[in-house]
């Protein structure tokens, strides 16, 4: 009895054991006669990692994980396998496959994750390596066919590489958490974007979120204080020779430390105090609202600093006004003044050259192009010069020259690091000081010589200065009498003939607000003549028309336009402040509006994308007002007679304002192409490129045939402004089909017309004047 009891209990230990074998700790290593049960795990080596079954916080659903070991896994996962595909009980098993795969089995043996490769062996095994890096190996000379390294989760571990390749796309990344209880897939993924000059970036379903700045050889510029951090100081970019580069981490193996993509987007860098218990969190991305990429737009620059955070840089205005003023920057910020090329391109005046206005401690914008050849920031700053396409260049010591060409987005004012930045600005927008040390010597020098110059000729002014104030008010007075009688004649309604030459600006006023006419202030070129930017002394900004002496136009052309605009007020026509009659001097002094003419726009391939439909319709609605302003609503009935784009102004929020008055030149061209598309049914082509959306295709087209009906042959056929603004309004709905413009028939007469007059007379150019008469 006994000794069968001694058997029994032998048998039964061997069974222990056995059992023991089968289902405890199966070491580093899984194989297919090893494989792990829930709630069986394998530890590394070294005891640094353990691979094994787990739940998540507020989750009954069963993974496949690593975590640090000795740490709880509801701490910190760092990879799953099955983590779209959960397992609903503790039936999991994660085994090697007949082909020789690494998988996942829920308990009814489907397959719910798989290392999915081809392996041609049907023996592998699956090892956990003290970096938590769950290896496969294959054949008999154990090959390396996978590693969960390649295919990582949310966290990024030291030794652990992010690659991506610039010509086939290809990208290892991170991929967030669904949320802190789903490690499914997320809305964030964060690794390297290899274009350009190399960037960590954090992408939000695929848009840009979150950015690092360029790789200049030891840190990525565009984090504060990275070269000073312990951890981040880690980071190695390599680039691999075929278009790929390689993020590594190289920390000191004793820390448990690694890289979160949480997620709510946040890149975190923590690492596990023992003394504490807990995971310390020393860096994370984004930090403030000017991280997040392209926070205040194109040309817009962010300072969490600040209030609000985003501004636009200098020389540029907002896109979108009334957005920009309710906190919505996203829409960012367009130029004021064209650059050098653009003026060439559009052969408008050339001015001076263009310059850069440098800002310090900034994070750089994005798509940065690297430039080798310039050895030195000077050869940096002319190479940028010399390409037109250029409109910003940085020279970072020890890495070398960054360009940047198109919209410059997501550029951030730093409080500590960042490095500098030049925008390429108009000559008119930089800030030209003159050195101070020779204005005071040049003064001290020629001090003397100036006050015996003007003792000298004080006491000859004084003789001959009444004599001169009377020749010149006689000759204002003349020339005013004279103009005034020139334009009133047969065509002097009793409106007309209160209007008064007032207010009268001198022309040592005008001098001083313009820099002596300087070509520097000069705005625009018409065929009255030149127009320049000046400021009053009091501040107020203002433009200034001069009248060419060689225009060929003259006094009634000039009066026609102070009688004309001193008697109009509405908030769609431009508004004269005053005028200049003195010496041989005649101006015309308007309110100041930034955005110059709307052609400036339209015919502008850099700018015209910045009308977009709404704001094209909002601009048409309001010269329709202007005009029926002046044809019905005002104290003269007014015909325009000129009416273009470059005679539409438009103010700092793009409202447009009806301008010159009886002094711009007769517009030429091929003016019957609008009508033979219309004719052949082939209306998208009339249609800008930058505003053909289909949502607003109908709308459009309505505009088109507005405008043939407003050019038809007869003037009976032509509908009244009143009408148009009910036609674009859409309170008239039915549109008449439109006949003929006038020019279509009668261009080739014209045109022959116009040769044999030409051969007659020799004349400037052709003028129109506003018509006084009611149509």
């Amino acid at each position: 009895m006994a000794l069968g009891n001694c058997k029994v209990a032998v048998a039964l230990l061997l069974f222990l054991s056995c059992s023991s074998s089968f289902y405890g700790d199966a070491g580093d290593t899984i194989t297919p006669s090893q494989p792990i049960k829930d709630p069986e795990a394998i530890v590394s080596a070294g005891n640094r990692f353990e691979l094994g079954f787990f739940s998540p916080v507020n989750s009954t659903y069963r993974y496949v994980g690593i975590w640090y070991s000795n740490i709880s896994a509801e701490t910190q996962v760092l990879w799953v396998a099955n983590r779209n595909k959960p397992i609903n009980d503790s039936s999991g098993t994660m085994t090697i496959s007949e082909d020789g795969n690494l998988v996942v089995l829920n308990g009814l043996g489907e397959v719910l994750w798989s290392s999915n490769v081809s392996i041609g062996f049907n023996q592998s095994t699956a090892q956990l390596t003290d970096d938590g890096n769950l290896v496969m190996k294959a054949g008999p000379n154990g090959n390396l066919v996978w590693q969960s390294f390649q295919q990582p989760t949310d966290t990024y571990l030291p030794k652990m590489r992010l690659s991506a390749n610039a010509r086939t796309g290809n990208k290892t990344l991170l991929m967030s958490w669904r949320s802190s209880s789903d490690p499914s897939v997320g809305n964030f993924s964060a690794g390297v974007n290899p274009f350009g000059i190399p960037e960590l970036f954090i992408w939000y379903n695929g848009h840009p979120f979150w950015r690092s700045g360029p790789w200049v050889g030891q840190n990525f510029i565009g984090i504060p204080g990275m070269s000073t951090s312990v951890y981040l100081s880690g980071f190695t970019l390599q680039d691999e020779g075929d278009g790929t580069f390689t993020l590594s981490l190289i920390v000191d193996p004793a820390f448990r430390y690694s890289n979160v993509l949480t997620s709510h987007g946040k890149f975190t860098e923590q690492y596990w105090d023992s003394e504490k218990q807990g995971w310390e969190y020393t860096w994370e991305a984004p930090s403030t609202d000017c991280d997040i990429y392209g926070k205040c737009g194109s040309f817009g620059s962010c300072d969490a600093q600040s209030s609000p955070i985003c501004t636009c840089l200098k020389g540029f205005v907002a896109k979108n006004p009334d957005e920009w003023n309710k906190g919505i920057w996203t829409s960012g910020c367009v130029r004021m003044t064209s650059l050098q090329c653009d003026r060439i391109q559009n052969g408008s005046e050339v001015g001076k050259e263009d310059g850069f206005m440098k800002l310090e401690m900034m994070k750089v914008p994005t798509f940065a192009e690297y430039r080798s050849y310039p050895s030195s920031e000077q050869e940096c700053k002319d190479e940028c010069l010399r390409n037109c396409s250029c409109v910003a260049y940085s020279y970072y010591n020890g890495f070398g020259c960054m360009a940047w060409t198109g919209n410059l987005i997501d550029i951030q004012k730093f409080s500590e690091g960042g490095t500098g930045l030049n925008i390429r600005l108009p000559y008119t927008e930089l800030d030209n000081k003159r050195n101070m040390k020779v204005i005071i010597s040049m003064s001290v020098i020629g001090g003397g010589i100036a006050i015996c110059i003007c003792v000298f000729l004080s006491w000859k002014w004084m003789g001959t200065h009444r004599e001169r104030k009377l020749i010149s008010e006689e000759t204002l007075s003349f020339k005013t009498r004279e103009a005034q009688g020139t334009v009133f004649y047969g065509n002097s309604p009793e409106n007309v003939r209160e209007v008064k030459l007032e207010p009268l600006f001198k022309l040592q006023i005008l001098e001083t607000a313009t820099n002596n006419f300087d070509i520097s202030k000069k705005l625009g070129q018409g065929g009255f003549g030149a127009v320049y930017w000046g400021k009053l002394p009091d501040g107020q900004e203002i433009a200034v028309k001069r009248l060419s002496k060689t225009s060929g136009q003259g006094l009634e052309e000039f009066m026609n336009e102070v009688v004309v605009i001193s008697k109009l007020q509405h908030r769609n026509l431009v508004r004269l402040l005053g005028c200049c009659v003195e010496g041989e001097e005649m101006m015309l002094v308007y309110e100041y509006l930034p955005n110059k003419s709307l052609d400036a726009f339209l015919f502008d391939s850099l700018r015209k994308g910045q009308l977009h439909w709404e704001r094209r319709f909002d601009i048409i609605n309001g010269i329709c007002r202007g005009l029926l302003y002046l044809h019905r609503d005002s104290r003269l009935r007014i015909i325009h007679r000129d009416l273009k784009p470059s005679n539409i102004l438009l103010d700092r929020e793009l409202n447009p304002k009806i301008s010159d008055f009886g002094m711009a030149r007769i517009f030429s061209g091929s003016e019957d192409q609008a009508w033979k598309l219309w004719n052949e049914g082939d209306i998208t082509a009339l249609v800008d490129p930058a505003i053909s959306d289909p949502c607003f295709q109908v709308e459009i087209f309505r505009c088109i045939q507005i405008g043939l009906l407003c050019v038809q042959e007869l003037a009976k056929d032509r509908p009244a402004v009143s009408t148009i603004s009910s036609m674009l309004n859409s309170e008239i709905v039915d549109l008449p089909p439109p006949k003929k413009p006038a020019f279509v028939e009668r261009q080739s007469s014209v045109d022959t017309e116009a040769i044999t007059q030409s051969q007659k007379i020799n004349s400037i150019n052709n003028v129109t004047i506003s018509d006084l008469n009611g149509r």
